[in-house]
């Protein structure tokens, strides 16, 4: 063509974005601007999603600042794809700031900004617009939101709102779609309901390899490692090719239910047989499946065969062999993990504490009060741990020794009585989970006595009617000591309790938990 005008350059551009090639359509781009022809709104929107595609930053912003002097800054398409954009690229303040820029909205650009707060760890944004969009727009959600909304739930264990989404996905008839189902069994699989994860699943009449992965990982989180296994050989059987992930969550399934030799078969296999590349994160599984059966040295040797370029997965795979190293008393290992970890200054301040932790454990008292001492000089501060509890449409957290709260007397007093009732029955709790600083038993057993999780529950059983099922959250693991109050608890109070702490699902009823104490 002689003189190609704006409809064939975007045309072009097109083809290579949809035909996956979308750094070619960036230099068609920077081609055109050479030439007389000026592009129009389709030509802009078309090369942002270009810089979408490729989570080019630093090009989506030369573009839109292009599109501004251009006149394009209000127009609806062009602001759409840049809401996506930077969405895609992780600048969510980004994407806010064009957003409420806009005077007009349509569906995608609604859609477009709770995704980029959903996939960004903001999901009490996300349902923030989504509130707002349902209050402003009469046009029903699509999939895509409503898959995103339900995300947002999930990341948040927010079981009324991930219901209530739910409940928008059967009226719009969106039960049908892949990633809508899969992010409904994965919302109700962390939110404590394996159960309504399980029906979902069961209904969907040929799963993907999306879904079939959600409700490994779900059954995995609840130690059920030989349903996870189940369900892997099915899709195989099916023809379903498993992923990276699938194999994460089978990896996970058979170390939290003790399978270690079906767990390195399941590594041995997954390159020769499904030609999946087994990467750090799943040797950090077989790690972690040997530190739970006790097997440290063997932990450790694999740790140090590993070959991590990514700092987050180096801390993954180190931070979990210091944590079992802490448990068992392996205070040599715990060493090594947490120089590499200060190192790689990943996990600094989880580092100093679970070393302490692990000589405060076998006596070393000095060596656990230098190591605080070097945190303090260092201005290294640990992320507080706090557990959550989801009351009809409100949260409440808390704070382990906090008690500002509201009714924080009462439950102050439901809590000693049950330490009296559970002393009753044998239980010698308070000197377990403790750190730095070598106390009298009674001040041990106070300052464990409010742990966050204990608040949470003792709120939650002051204010849940008896015969609903008591659902609490924690940032960090369940320590021992909580763990087997719980269990006498559930005993005591005649309830069920599950707590999702930061690696799964805890479900207590009548004096047991559901993960045999192997966690």
């Amino acid at each position: 063509m002689p003189e190609p005008n704006v409809v064939s350059w975007t045309s072009l551009m097109a083809g290579y974005v949809v035909a996956g090639q979308a750094g070619l359509a960036l230099g068609m781009y920077v081609k055109m601007l050479e030439t007389s022809v000026k592009p129009n709104d389709f030509t802009v929107s078309t090369v942002v999603k270009a810089c979408s595609i490729l989570a080019e930053l630093e090009a989506g912003k030369k573009i839109h600042a292009h599109a501004e002097v251009m006149g394009y800054g209000t127009d609806l398409v062009v602001c759409s794809s840049l809401v996506c954009m930077y969405g895609y690229c992780n600048d969510v303040n980004g994407a806010r700031s064009v957003f409420d820029s806009m005077d007009h909205r349509n569906i995608v650009t609604w859609t477009s900004m709770i995704a980029a707060y959903a996939q960004n760890g903001r999901g009490s944004e996300a349902l923030e617009v989504f509130r707002l969009f349902n209050s402003m727009v009469r046009v029903r959600a699509n999939d895509f939101m409503l898959a995103s909304v339900i995300s947002a739930c999930s990341s948040l264990g927010k079981l009324v709102a991930g219901r209530a989404s739910h409940g928008a996905v059967i009226r719009g008839g969106h039960e049908v779609n892949d990633v809508v189902t899969s992010t409904l069994v994965d919302m109700y699989g962390k939110s404590g309901c394996f159960d309504y994860s399980w029906k979902i699943f069961k209904r969907i009449p040929n799963p993907s390899v999306v879904e079939y992965t959600s409700i490994i990982v779900g059954a995995s989180k609840y130690g059920l490692g030989k349903l996870s296994i189940e369900l892997f050989e099915e899709m195989v059987e099916r023809g379903v090719n498993p992923n990276d992930v699938t194999f994460v969550g089978v990896l996970h399934g058979c170390s939290h239910s003790g399978l270690v030799d079906e767990g390195l078969g399941f590594l041995n296999s997954m390159l020769e047989k499904h030609g999946v590349e087994p990467e750090a994160k799943h040797y950090t599984c077989v790690v972690d499946m040997y530190c739970r059966v006790g097997r440290l040295d063997e932990a450790h040797k694999l740790a140090k065969s590993i070959h991590v370029e990514n700092p987050a997965e180096g801390a993954l795979l180190w931070g979990t062999l210091l944590s079992a190293s802490r448990l068992h008393g392996r205070v040599d290992i715990a060493q090594e993990a947490s120089r590499r970890l200060i190192e790689s200054n990943q996990q600094v301040a989880g580092a100093y504490v679970t070393l302490s932790n692990a000589c405060a454990s076998t006596g070393e008292w000095e060596i656990a009060h230098g190591l605080r001492s070097q945190m303090k000089q260092a201005g290294v501060v640990k992320d507080p741990g706090c557990s959550w509890v989801e009351i009809r449409d409100s949260t409440f957290v808390f704070h382990a020794g906090d008690l500002s709260f509201e009714r924080g007397e009462d439950v102050l007093r439901l809590l000693r009585e049950l330490e009296g009732r559970m002393k009753e029955r044998g239980y010698a709790g308070g000197s377990l989970g403790l750190v730095f600083f070598e106390v009298e038993q009674e001040a041990k057993e106070e300052i464990v006595s409010l742990h966050s999780e204990r608040l949470a529950l003792a709120f939650a059983l002051i204010v849940i009617p008896k015969g609903i099922t008591i659902r609490v959250m924690k940032n960090l693991r369940m320590c021992k000591d909580c763990h087997e109050a719980f269990k006498a608890i559930s005993g005591i109070v005649e309830r069920d309790f599950i707590v999702r702490d930061v690696n799964r699902f805890h479900h207590f009823r009548d004096g047991s938990c559901s993960c045999g104490d192997f966690w």
